[in-house]
């Protein structure tokens, strides 16, 4: 049950980081105001990998875990890119919405790729999902 503990946390520091973020980008470009962000995450991170000892790990990530890690950074940093022109530029509220419908894209890539199950409750909810990132943008 831990796990739910941290989803919540995430989700609440996810809620900030919008709203920091808008105040934060007033008069200065998304980009400059990204690379900021970024800056600190890195040295969040690295610092929490050297406190924990996490970093004795290192000389064991594989090649294939490389490769993924850095697409998936990639991804991240374009995601972050788009994110905060469009909190630049738009409401708060509308753009929170139309980002978190990468819950609906996550399951259905999931589906694709990874194999999992598309039961009918899941289809159901990433309807309702979609309905309202719908209503809420409209």
């Amino acid at each position: 049950m831990t796990w739910i503990i941290f989803a919540f946390l995430a989700a609440l520091f996810a809620a900030l980081t919008s709203i920091l973020a808008k105040i934060g980008l007033d008069g200065i470009s998304s980009n400059v105001a990204t690379a900021i962000r970024t800056i600190v995450i890195l040295i969040m991170s690295w610092g929490i990998v050297f406190f924990t000892g996490a970093h004795s790990h290192l000389n064991s990530i594989s090649s294939k875990n490389w490769w993924f890690l850095i697409a998936s950074g990639l991804a991240t940093g374009a995601s972050w890119l788009c994110y905060f022109k469009a909190l630049q530029i738009g409401d708060v509220s509308k753009v929170v919405a139309i980002d978190k419908f990468s819950l609906v894209l996550t399951i259905v890539l999931a589906a694709l790729f990874l194999s999992e199950t598309m039961t009918l409750k899941v289809v159901a909810g990433c309807l309702l999902i979609t309905i309202g990132t719908l209503l809420m943008i409209i």
